[in-house]
């Protein structure tokens, strides 16, 4: 990870800053816990203390270390009200958000709110009354919850906002590029159809199936198609980047698309459907073709393995991905934190 400015919280003492998720890896991979994962890193660097406290049942029972981060599974059975009653901060995302905002409530603490996508549940649970900081991904999400607040007016605005998209930094992913048509995620909504017709057709590439970590993975039998296991997030650039050579992001719905980001750092190109969230992140860099068009993404396949036409659009991924520099976006984060205590 990229280094992000030391700083003391205005001379305080170190932050006890408490995080209630449903999971983490490396049991659980998905954006929404790498991109937390990404946000609690540079906070354990300047020196406050940062726990997460799992909600859900899994098959870690005793408390690990995960890249710097405490974790706490629940089948450790400790105190999650009391760990929040001696929090100075409160962090939490997705299902997990409206049981802290309660305790949070019920102890005077500030509560920051991680909003992963912009379906009306998240924006409800952010606007309880009780956020004091509510994170969005994307532009494109900022403006969303600002419609919702035109639509639903009695809803009440977080105290103070801050876009962080999904922070990347490039060198922990940049690799040579491989051989194979990679899908990360194989579940209907990300595209797992659109893998296995595609391999069909284009019997003469080899493909390369990331199993997800949810949804019903689509895997078909074909003998130009490797299946590969869930890959914890730090091992993504061995055991996945650096056998690609072009990511497909055929998805329903993305409301950024980190593994787009994370596979352009090694100037991979990505196809994708343009979604509001993969047209932000990728930019220039991504190759957008509708989800139903198979036709146009075995066109836009043949012709970027071409040499010429493959050197092209590398060269506009490892731009974008220089463009998306997580820095300053980290370091912002870090100095709110720390303004709310």
């Amino acid at each position: 990870m990229g280094a992000v400015p030391a700083s003391a919280p205005g001379g305080t003492a170190p932050l006890k800053i408490v995080v209630r998720v449903h999971a983490m890896p490396p049991e659980h991979n998905a954006g929404a816990e790498h991109m937390l994962v990404s946000m609690l890193r540079p906070l354990v660097e300047r020196g406050h203390d940062v726990t997460v406290w799992l909600s859900r049942y899994g098959k870690v029972v005793e408390p690990y270390e995960y890249r710097g981060i405490r974790v706490i599974p629940l089948e450790a059975r400790l105190d999650f009200p009391s760990a929040a009653r001696k929090a100075d901060v409160l962090v939490s995302h997705l299902e997990c958000v409206p049981s802290t905002s309660a305790l949070a409530r019920g102890y005077g603490r500030p509560v920051v709110v991680v909003c992963h996508n912009t379906h009306r549940p998240t924006f409800r649970d952010m606007a309880s009354g009780t956020t004091a900081l509510a994170v969005y991904n994307s532009r494109w999400m900022a403006h969303e919850a600002e419609l919702f607040f035109v639509e639903y007016p009695a809803a009440v605005r977080p105290a103070s906002s801050l876009i962080v998209r999904p922070p990347v930094f490039a060198g922990d992913y940049a690799t040579k590029p491989g051989k194979a048509i990679t899908l990360v995620n194989c579940n209907e909504a990300k595209g797992g159809k659109v893998l296995a017709a595609l391999a069909r057709r284009m019997p003469d590439q080899q493909f390369l199936a990331v199993r997800g970590a949810y949804g019903e993975q689509i895997l078909p039998d074909l003998p130009n198609v490797e299946v590969v296991d869930h890959v914890d997030g730090a091992s993504m650039r061995e055991q996945v980047y650096a056998r690609t050579k072009v990511l497909l992001m055929p998805s329903s719905y993305e409301s950024w698309g980190r593994a787009g980001v994370e596979a352009i750092a090694s100037g991979i190109p990505v196809v994708a459907h343009p979604t509001p969230g993969l047209c932000e992140s990728l930019g220039e860099a991504g190759v957008f073709v509708d989800r139903n068009d198979i036709a146009g993404y075995e066109a836009v396949l043949r012709k970027l393995l071409t040499p010429s036409e493959y050197r092209l659009a590398s060269k506009r991924a490892k731009a974008r991905s220089a463009e998306l520099d997580p820095t300053a976006e980290l370091a912002a984060w870090c100095d709110a934190v720390e303004a709310l205590a």
